[in-house]
C-alpha cells in the first residue's frame, strides 16, 4: 500500500499469525491454523534446535516434517480483495510458484551429466537456491551436494566457468549429518587439493570465500587420515588468501560482510579444527599464521566471536616454540595480548593469560620481560587479580607475577598485597 492508504482495513483472516502481513502463499498446518508458507517454514526450521515444535497459535505439538496444505480458496479471496482495492494502492499478490520437489531436482541432477547442459543446469540450481531456504533444503535432501564434489574437482583443474556456482550450491546444500556425503569427503585429498588451488589462484573474492567455506565443511568431518595428510601448501594458501584480502582493503577485514569477513571466519575454523592433529600446528606456524592473527586482532574486530577464534588458535600455536617465536617477533605481539585482556570476553581473558604464561615459562628473555613491563602486560596481570575473574585465572596471573617478581619488583603495580591477596586453593 502507498502512504495515503495505510488505514485500509484488512480482513483478519488474510493476515499471517506469525508475520502479521497479508499472506502471499497461505498453507494450513495439521493443527488447522493457516499461515503464510514462508513464515511457518521459517518457524519450523528454527525449531529444529529445540526438543519439540509447537503450533504458534494453538501451542499443540507440530512435527517438523509437517505436511502443509495449500489453501487455494483463501489465496484466491486475498487476490480478489487486492484487485478490488487496487485503486487504493493495494498491489495484487501473484500466484505462488509450485514448491520445488525432489523429482524436479533429480531431473536437474541428471542434466548435469550432459556436457552441453551442465553450465545451464548449474545456473538453474543456483537460481532455485537463491529463491528461498525451502528450495535449499529440498536440494540437500535430494543429494545435490554429492554431485557438486566431482564438478568442483573437474572445474578447478580446467579453470572453467561454473566453479563459483558449484561451490555456492555445495555450501548451501551441505549437511554434515548425511552419511553418504560424509563418506565422500572425509578422506578426499583430491577435493582438498582442488580447494587449495582455488584459494591460491582465483582472482574472484566471492569464489575464494566459497572455497574457504567448503574447506571448512570438509575439515569438520575429515577423518584422522585426511587431517594427518594435510599439505603445507594448503595452509599457505589459506594464510595467503587472508593476507591478500587484508592488504587490498582499507576497511578492517573482520568487520566486513561476506565474502571477505566470511573468508576470515572460515579460515580460523579450518585452522582450529586441523591444528590438534599431527604436525599441522607446526605447518600452520610455518605458513605465517601467527603474524596474520596478530594483524587481524590489531584491527580491533567488532565481532567478539572473531576475537575468541583468533585467541583460541593463538593459544594452540604458541604451545610450540616456533609459534612463540613468531609472536615475540611481531612488534605488537605482547602489546596486543595486554590490550585485549579484560576487554573482550572471559574466554579471551583465559587465552591471553595462558599465552603469556607459556611465553614466560619457555621464552622469558630479559628483553621479553622488559617488553611486558613497558607495554602494560604486567599491569594488566595485576588488574586480572583485582577484577571479577575466576579464581583459577587469578591464580595463574599471580603465579606469572611471582615467577619473575625479581625483575619486576621495582614496578609500582607490583605489591606484596597483590601477590598474597589470593592464596592458592
Amino acid at each position: 500500500m502507498d502512504g495515503d492508504h495505510q488505514d485500509i482495513e484488512v480482513p483478519h483472516y488474510f493476515v499471517c499469525p506469525i508475520s502479521l502481513h497479508i499472506m502471499k502463499d497461505p498453507v494450513t498446518a495439521v493443527t488447522g491454523i493457516t499461515y503464510d508458507r514462508d513464515s511457518i517454514e521459517r518457524w519450523l526450521a528454527k525449531s529444529r534446535v529445540a526438543a519439540t515444535a509447537t503450533c504458534p497459535v494453538t501451542k499443540q505439538p507440530l512435527p517438523r516434517d509437517s505436511f502443509l496444505t495449500p489453501n487455494h480458496t483463501l489465496r484466491r479471496l486475498i487476490q480478489a480483495w487486492c484487485v478490488t482495492n487496487a485503486k487504493n494502492g493495494v498491489d495484487r499478490i501473484p500466484t505462488p510458484k509450485a514448491p520445488l520437489d525432489a523429482a524436479r531436482v533429480l531431473r536437474l541432477v541428471r542434466d548435469l551429466q550432459v556436457e552441453g547442459l551442465c553450465l545451464r543446469t548449474l545456473k538453474r540450481l543456483e537460481e532455485l537456491g537463491l529463491e528461498n531456504e525451502r528450495n535449499r533444503r529440498c536440494m540437500a535432501e535430494a543429494g545435490v551436494a554429492e554431485t557438486m564434489v566431482p564438478l568442483i574437482i573437474k572445474f578447478s583443474r580446467e579453470n572453467e566457468d561454473g566453479l563459483g556456482e558449484c561451490l555456492r550450491i555445495f555450501n548451501w546444500t551441505w549437511t554434515s549429518g548425511c552419511s553418504e556425503l560424509k563418506l565422500l569427503v572425509q578422506e578426499n585429498n583430491i577435493l582438498v587439493d582442488s580447494l587449495s588451488w582455488i584459494l591460491q589462484n582465483s582472482n574472484n573474492m566471492t569464489v575464494k570465500s566459497s572455497a574457504m567455506a567448503a574447506l571448512k565443511h570438509v575439515v569438520e568431518v575429515a577423518n584422522a587420515t585426511l587431517l594427518d595428510r594435510l599439505k603445507p601448501d594448503t595452509f599457505k594458501a589459506i594464510v595467503n588468501a587472508v593476507r591478500e584480502v587484508r592488504n587490498k582493503t582499507t576497511t578492517p577485514l573482520t568487520q566486513q560482510l561476506a565474502p571477505a569477513g566470511a573468508l576470515v571466519k572460515s579460515a580460523l575454523k579450518v585452522f582450529i579444527d586441523a591444528s590438534p592433529w599431527g604436525r599441522n600446528r607446526q605447518k600452520i606456524v610455518e605458513a605465517g599464521a601467527v603474524f596474520e592473527l596478530i594483524e587481524l586482532e590489531l584491527e580491533k574486530p567488532e565481532q567478539k566471536r572473531v576475537s575468541e577464534l583468533i585467541f583460541d588458535l593463538l593459544e594452540q600455536l604458541c604451545s610450540c616454540a616456533d609459534g612463540r617465536e613468531q609472536l615475540l617477533g611481531h612488534a605488537g605481539g605482547i602489546a596486543m595480548l595486554a590490550k585485549r585482556t579484560l576487554r573482550v570476553s572471559p574466554a579471551v581473558d583465559e587465552r591471553t593469560v595462558q599465552i603469556m604464561a607459556m611465553v614466560l615459562q619457555f621464552s622469558a628473555s630479559k628483553e621479553v620481560l622488559m617488553e611486558m613491563l613497558r607495554v602494560g602486560a604486567v599491569s594488566k596481570l595485576c588488574m586480572v587479580m583485582q577484577a571479577d575473574c575466576p579464581i583459577s585465572l587469578k591464580n595463574k596471573a599471580r603465579s606469572i607475577l611471582r615467577m619473575h617478581s625479581s625483575v619486576w619488583n621495582n614496578s609500582p603495580c607490583i605489591t606484596v598485597y597483590l601477590l598474597t591477596r589470593h592464596p592458592a586453593r
